[in-house]
């Protein structure tokens, strides 16, 4: 299998992206994070959401670009979508494992569509090898646990049905990927890495 993505360096005077393979892809990413006034990183990693199973038979130019720019304490992560239906909502979680049944998630932003189905969201925390969620007790417990997947959700369960993104379900598929706990199935994810080798464990601060 190959791994689309790419690592490049950056000065601090500069967002200049490699010329190396991929690099075409996030150049729209870079400059929404320069323009968004992102701080200036050593490094940033790039890589694509691809449609999660049974996408591409509804919307078949579903995709997506995220990259990570890498600071010294913590990450910015810009996440560009396309080919999604116009003027709509999606919901963004950091995931232990890109397909069913997800693992440990965790709720990261809203992405919006705009009219021409592209949408873009500017989120700063910790995207690296050092995610992680742990429970030591409480309402439930579990060691700790990395999230290194990322996977987008329609925020509505009607909208994929009425694609047809649901081929012989009775009526729409609801599950808990939104604010509301009442969410579409997933989009877009990044099963294209290894359930144990997920994009986030490649990019290191």
């Amino acid at each position: 299998m190959q791994i689309s993505h790419f690592t490049a360096r950056f000065s601090r005077r500069a967002l200049t992206v490699a010329a190396t393979a991929g690099a075409a892809a996030v150049l729209g990413v870079t400059a929404t994070a320069v323009a968004l006034g992102a701080q200036a990183p050593d490094q940033v990693f790039a890589f694509k959401l691809v449609p999660s199973a049974g996408i591409s038979s509804c919307l078949p130019h579903a995709r997506g670009t995220v990259a990570i720019f890498t600071h010294d304490e913590n990450d910015t992560m810009v996440v560009h979508v396309a080919g999604l239906p116009k003027n709509s909502e999606f919901d963004l979680f950091v995931i232990q494992v890109p397909d069913k049944p997800f693992g440990v998630s965790w709720y990261q932003t809203d992405v919006d569509t705009n009219r021409h189905g592209t949408g873009t969201a500017t989120v700063r925390g910790i995207f690296d090898s050092e995610t992680f969620s742990v429970s030591p007790g409480g309402t439930t417990t579990f060691a700790p646990t990395h999230q290194f997947h990322l996977g987008l959700w329609f925020n509505s369960p009607r909208q994929p049905f009425k694609l047809g993104c649901e081929p012989g379900a009775p009526s729409p598929i609801v599950t808990p990927f939104n604010g509301e706990q009442h969410a579409g199935i997933q989009v877009l994810n990044t099963g294209q890495f290894p359930d144990n080798a997920g994009p986030l464990r490649h990019v290191h601060r």
